[in-house]
């Protein structure tokens, strides 16, 4: 544990770690997890371990299933459509508020992460591209100083990356969504109104890749 991390309280440590691993797809949606295993995985005692659980359930991230289990929730094609209306309402609007506040040192903080996003792709590294894409987004979006939209954006992904996961792992490569090169290209030209859409369309290639795995029984 480095100096950083001893510095958090040990039930905020766990509540992120615990997070991170329902954000990035560790968690198979559906798949039942005992509180016991959480606390061999976590290295966490059961009093915090108990209290992420509770946080992430009132988040909706998860689900309690009875004999000491829970699970991530199932996208089911209804509750696809709520979060599709909610996060193309709310992430394009973000991009269009931060868009006002980019310096050029953030953009080239974005061009770097970005680089890494491609890197992932390129090697195949799901679970490297959904933190890098979700670095990239946030970093992008705590530039609009707009912090309810910011967690509203939180809890939305909370909710969307582990299907995500799971269609990529089953796609590969060239499924990864990525369309932050027109995204930094309206960040350099100064364009909110271009930055908006293609952080619009950046989420809409990947809610039509989990509608599709939808559509074929996949997920």
């Amino acid at each position: 544990m480095d100096e950083e991390t001893r510095k958090i309280p040990s039930h905020e440590v766990t509540y992120g770690r615990l997070r991170d691993m329902i954000l990035f797809g560790h968690l198979q949606p559906g798949q039942p997890v005992t509180i016991q295993g959480l606390i061999r995985d976590l290295d966490a005692g059961m009093t915090p371990v108990r209290e992420a659980i509770r946080r992430l359930t009132a988040e909706g991230a998860l689900l309690p299933q009875g004999n000491r289990r829970v699970a991530v929730p199932q996208l089911t094609p209804a509750l696809l459509d709520q979060l599709a209306f909610v996060r193309l309402t709310v992430e394009p609007k973000l991009a269009e508020l931060a868009g006002r506040h980019l310096t050029p040192d953030l953009i080239d903080r974005l061009e770097v992460i970005d680089d890494a996003v491609d890197r992932t792709i390129r090697a195949g590294a799901v679970s490297g591209y959904l933190e890098a894409n979700h670095v990239f987004h946030f970093a992008l979006y705590e530039a609009s100083q707009a912090p309810i939209l910011v967690d509203i954006a939180r809890s939305l992904w909370l909710r969307f990356g582990p299907s995500l996961r799971v269609v990529c792992a089953r796609y590969g490569a060239s499924a990864l969504p990525d369309r932050h090169e027109e995204a930094l290209a309206a960040m350099r030209a100064g364009d909110t109104v271009a930055l908006a859409r293609a952080i619009e369309n950046d989420i809409q290639q990947g809610i039509d890749q989990i509608r599709q795995a939808q559509a074929q029984g996949e997920i």
